[in-house]
């Protein structure tokens, strides 16, 4: 029992550090972009990579990606099963172009509000080693309810949950904001499920493709 209690305090000062460590950190392209960064900016084969995959996106699609950064690694550690994902969002595709809504601190987004990017910037090797896109089944009115509620998010400018708290519903971390958004979109809690560590209940980036609904219809990692 002792033992227990002991490695469940060590999850959630693991949490609390991630979260802390969040602020003096971004997943956004940053202003001075590291020599690697460059690197990969500039390689073909990088470039075409984020194009090819742009051109793959649907409406209702998860994106997943590796950040290249410390928090972003520590982010991934908290996936149960699959380590490779730091961090996710889902597609909106405006105006025949897709956007990525997604949850995020970090000194790149102060004000930790919930974001919209350009699908070319949320793809980019600046700061990123890969990426993946995964597909759901959902039929048209589930897939209208999906962006209906995920545009509700945002217009509410929901905020980056810093405690990683699955029950509050104004702030949600990046994974939590998809689990939530689909699940309700479903009308099923246990569409996605959250996983359980040390009596700590969480939902980790793996959650959101390791499961029966999801499809991977691509995965790519940067030279």
């Amino acid at each position: 029992m002792k033992k227990r209690k002991t490695l469940f305090v060590a999850v959630t000062l693991f949490v609390l550090c991630v979260g802390m460590v969040s602020l003096l950190y971004s997943f956004n392209q940053p202003t001075n972009v590291s020599s690697h960064g460059q690197l990969r900016i500039s390689d073909p084969f990088n470039i075409a990579k984020v194009n090819s995959g742009i051109r793959l996106l649907h409406t209702g699609d998860i994106v997943l990606r590796t950040g290249a950064d410390v928090t972003s690694y520590m982010f991934s550690q908290m996936n149960e099963h699959d380590k490779t994902y730091s961090h996710c969002g889902i597609v909106i595709i405006e105006k025949g172009y897709p956007f990525v809504y997604h949850s995020i601190g970090g000194e790149d987004n102060p004000d930790q509000i919930l974001k919209r990017d350009s699908a070319n910037f949320w793809f980019s090797p600046a700061n990123n080693l890969g990426y993946g896109i995964v597909r759901y089944n959902l039929d048209s009115t589930t897939l209208h309810s999906l962006v209906k509620i995920t545009l509700q998010f945002f217009k509410e400018k929901r905020r980056f949950d810093m405690d990683f708290d699955l029950r509050t519903d104004d702030k949600l971390y990046c994974a939590e904001f998809l689990y939530k958004a689909l699940n309700e979109a479903v009308a099923d809690s246990l569409f996605i499920k959250p996983s359980k560590m040390f009596g700590y209940t969480f939902v980790g980036v793996d959650n959101l493709f390791l499961n029966s609904h999801a499809t991977f219809i691509c995965q790519v990692r940067y030279k």
